[in-house]
């Protein structure tokens, strides 16, 4: 299977986790990233700009540069980002009309291209299906109870884990953090009822934070969330967020709220995770009971580790992607190009 890649050069989640997946499940040598992205293939940038890493290989980026519009079997466009946009118009019309095209919608916004109106590139998107239609969608954002056209399928974030700089730790110093911009206001909420409890004054969960301004970063960061006991994680701009997947990879209770997402081979309540009431009106009280009943704490978070390590991992996601293809498109066109 041959994919060319169109991608924006801004860290984007879905798609950089998208690329590094299937560089690794494919090998390198099968996919091409269009523009070049180097953050793809030098390890310089901070997580959670790391992501899309897939390694250096002169050899293989060699032979992927032989990818092209017109001898590939699938043109992927990772983000509805105006660059990425922007270069994807520019290839349209080398693409044969026998070429699938996928789109990764990893915008947060509910609607298919809806991000594009957010990041004012609307006219692009509008010009992109003018021109021809999607014929695959992957959307991260794919509500629960809502009616998508049968080519579409959810694609929530995953954990690379070769982007995480520890492992899950055992030494707890932290009880009860939340680290994190109030991009909604179930966050804001979270917050002010976590203020004064537990150890959360002390170990930075507080209100007014900036992305940038984090205390914690990169290793640190890892290192730090991985000795806290119990992690919340609540919705930002969409439901789906990287501290979702984050948090049982590094080894602490995850309490969360319900996602009103799809998510295949999700979390199950109490046994990879605890959920709390959409009002948050339990949490404390969750919060309160999982510090006390450490073996019950650890039991939900070793369970969730090896829950996401199967079905959650940059690679599973791959395999969904790729499996999705194979039975919507014949088998006998890939790799005919």
């Amino acid at each position: 299977m041959k994919i060319l890649f169109i991608n924006s050069r801004k860290f984007d989640y879905a798609q950089d986790l998208t690329f590094s997946g299937l560089a690794a499940v494919l090998g390198r040598h099968s996919i091409r990233d269009l523009p070049f992205n180097f953050t793809y293939h030098l390890n310089f940038k901070p997580y959670p700009k790391n992501l899309g890493g897939a390694g250096f290989s002169a050899t293989d980026i060699y032979r992927a540069s032989e990818i092209r519009p017109d001898n590939c079997d699938f043109v992927f466009l990772g983000s509805l980002k105006p660059d990425a946009l922007e270069v994807y118009l520019k290839v349209l019309p080398e693409i044969p009309k026998s070429t699938p095209i996928v789109l990764i919608e990893g915008g947060d916004h509910e609607a298919i291209g809806g991000d594009a109106y957010r990041l004012k590139c609307g006219h692009l998107w509008e010009e992109a299906i003018r021109q021809r239609p999607f014929d695959f969608i992957f959307k991260r954002e794919f509500l629960k109870d809502t009616k998508y056209a049968d080519n579409v399928r959810p694609l929530p974030f995953s954990m690379n884990f070769s982007a995480l700089k520890v492992q899950p730790s055992r030494v707890f110093d932290k009880d009860v953090s939340f680290w994190a911009v109030e991009s909604h206001p179930i966050r804001t909420q979270g917050l002010d009822l976590l203020k004064g409890q537990f150890d959360c004054d002390r170990n930075g969960t507080s209100k007014n934070q900036v992305f940038k301004n984090y205390k914690y970063k990169g290793r640190r960061y890892h290192e730090e969330l991985a000795k806290c006991k119990i992690v919340l994680s609540l919705r930002g701009g969409g439901w789906d967020t990287l501290r979702y997947w984050e948090v049982p990879a590094l080894g602490p209770l995850l309490v969360s709220q319900k996602l009103n997402i799809e998510i295949p081979n999700d979390f199950e309540h109490k046994k990879h995770v605890i959920f709390c009431q959409d009002d948050l009106s339990d949490l404390i009280d969750i919060c309160r009971y999982y510090l006390q009943h450490e073996s019950e704490r650890l039991k939900i978070s070793t369970a969730a580790y090896a829950h996401l390590k199967k079905y959650h991992s940059h690679t599973a996601r791959a395999n969904y992607i790729v499996e999705n293809l194979i039975r919507a498109f014949s088998p006998g066109k890939l790799g005919q190009n």
